[in-house]
C-alpha cells in the first residue's frame, strides 16, 4: 500500500525538492481539510448530496 506521505515525496522529488520539513505534512492535512469542506458547502448551496470535481 502507498500511503499519500509516499506519495507526495516522489512529487517533491519529480518537482526537484527532495526534502519536506516535518510540519509539512500537518499543514498539508489542515489545507486539504479546509478545501474539502469548502467544496462541500458549495454541493449543499447548490442542492446536491454529491460532491464534484467542479465543486474545487
Amino acid at each position: 500500500m502507498v500511503t499519500a506521505r509516499t506519495q507526495i515525496k516522489e512529487i517533491l522529488k519529480e518537482a526537484g525538492m527532495p526534502n519536506m520539513s516535518g510540519d509539512f505534512m500537518d499543514k498539508l492535512d489542515e489545507k486539504v481539510k479546509q478545501t474539502v469542506l469548502e467544496a462541500v458547502k458549495r454541493a449543499k448551496e447548490n442542492g446536491r448530496r454529491t460532491i464534484m470535481g467542479r465543486d474545487l
